[in-house]
């Protein structure tokens, strides 16, 4: 019997263009995630204590739904089911002024605000690092916002 010879594959030779094209490609890819970090529980603005379970089913849905879409498509979603966007703390009709964070400065440079589905279950509030939304307040009645 005879032996048959197999060729050995060639190494492509990556270019420093092509490898800064592909990191900027996997940094893109990096998808949105949630944390609890700055969760503010007891206050009274911003009372979920009254919500019922379909309340708390359509928050997880809508976190787990947003952990399959990049921060690009997040930024970028115009989405009327989404309405994410930035909080504007000089907006009259804004009830608050900061998220009341010690070194909020240095800490949030944009807040940013979610709602949960359309406008039945109000608005998730909070502000992005990374790839990280951190979750600073449930907003079930739209206190927010006068």
């Amino acid at each position: 019997m005879s032996k048959k010879k197999f060729k050995k594959p060639k190494h492509k030779k990556t270019s420093p263009i092509a490898k800064a094209k592909e990191e900027i490609t996997i940094n893109q890819s990096d998808f949105l995630s949630f944390s609890l970090k700055y969760f503010q529980i007891k206050t009274p603005k911003f009372c979920f204590d009254n919500c019922n379970n379909h309340y708390y089913i359509n928050l997880l849905e809508r976190l787990k739904s947003l952990c399959s879409i990049t921060i690009t498509d997040f930024y970028n979603n115009r989405s009327a089911s989404l309405r994410s966007h930035k909080i504007d703390w000089n907006d009259s009709r804004v009830t608050e002024k900061s998220f009341g964070l010690a070194n909020e400065n240095q800490l949030v440079s944009a807040p940013y605000q979610f709602q949960i589905s359309a406008n039945e279950y109000g608005r998730v509030h909070g502000f992005i690092i990374n790839n990280t939304f951190y979750i600073r307040w449930l907003d079930p009645e739209h206190n927010l916002y006068t």
